[in-house]
């Protein structure tokens, strides 16, 4: 057994915008440990049919356990969804989803360097293959990027002094475990009462950094709309704002019953044309009983959109 268990959010509200089938075709772009791909491989009986993708080889291996009950009935690639477009055929599917973030087992285990919770090395990969870690940026990268990452992607509006303070720290012993660099920033931006710890964006820009998680969202929304069958629902789980945006302002151009020309949206410009989708789930998001039996579900929101041509 590998150790990678990850409690699915939202699962329930997930079935219900994809109504998996029999013999339906489904694409889990983040299989993670095999959670939502199970219920929808259950629910798609008995010949249903489940292509997972996942770019953490632990979630791989993990969900080839879970899933071992429905053989013969999925495939699974140790790829990020972003490639999707190259290893799933256009038009195929009935049912798309992606669960964005990090997963309780990344956070949970020190020696991958998500979390400040414990200590371990400054990693972040969620693919190992990949050569670009975060103690390579924080130690290598100048203060304006390490400003730029924080503000652009951590919202961390104290952005440029902590990145100073990165810059003379570093000057003088590299930075090379989650615990240097959280007590580093909490010395510099101390909690007076906080709730959240003060390092907490900065982890959060430097992840995303690492893994280049906007440029693939980006990307991989187009490769899974692509994927898609006419009548097929793309069903997406966002956890902070920014991609969350991203996904909204996606599903909003394809839903909307014009083009607009530009990038502002001059209302005597739009040229009209048919909606090439619409919302199947608005926003969603988990309910009491689900918050109290797993509290880091509380920032999910699910939204979904049905392709119409």
């Amino acid at each position: 057994m590998t150790g990678f268990v990850h409690k699915p959010v939202l699962v329930e509200e997930v079935l219900a915008a994809l109504k998996p089938r029999a013999q339906g075709r489904y694409l889990d772009g983040t299989v993670g440990g095999g959670g939502h791909a199970a219920r929808i491989l259950g629910a798609s009986g008995p010949d249903g049919y489940l292509v997972g993708f996942d770019q953490d080889a632990m979630a791989i291996e993990a969900a080839r356990e879970r899933l071992a009950e429905f053989a013969g009935r999925f495939e699974l690639h140790h790829a990020n969804y972003a490639r999707v477009g190259e290893l799933v055929a256009v038009g195929s599917c009935d049912g798309i989803l992606l669960d964005l973030g990090v997963s309780s087992p990344q956070l949970d285990r020190p020696e991958r360097g998500f979390s400040f919770m414990a200590d371990g090395p400054l990693d972040m990969r969620q693919d190992q293959r990949e050569r670009l870690t975060a103690a390579e940026i924080v130690n290598r990268w100048s203060g304006d990027e390490l400003a730029r990452i924080f503000f652009e992607l951590g919202g961390e509006r104290d952005s440029r002094r902590l990145a100073r303070v990165i810059e003379r720290a570093r000057a003088l012993r590299k930075i090379e475990t989650t615990r240097q660099l959280a007590e580093l920033i909490e010395r510099a931006s101390p909690r007076f009462g906080r709730k959240s710890h003060p390092a907490t964006k900065i982890f959060l820009a430097l992840r995303m950094k690492v893994n280049e998680e906007m440029p693939r969202l980006e990307a991989g929304l187009e490769a899974c709309w692509g994927a898609l069958k006419v009548n097929g629902v793309l069903a997406v789980i966002t956890f902070h704002s920014l991609e969350d945006r991203m996904v909204k302002r996606f599903a909003m151009q394809l839903t909307r019953d014009y083009d607009a020309p530009g990038e502002v949206d001059v209302p005597e410009l739009r040229i009209a044309r048919p909606a090439r989708a619409r919302w199947v789930v608005k926003k969603a998001q988990p309910g009491e009983a689900e918050l109290a039996e797993n509290p880091r579900a509380r920032s999910a929101q699910l939204r979904a959109i049905e392709k119409l041509c």
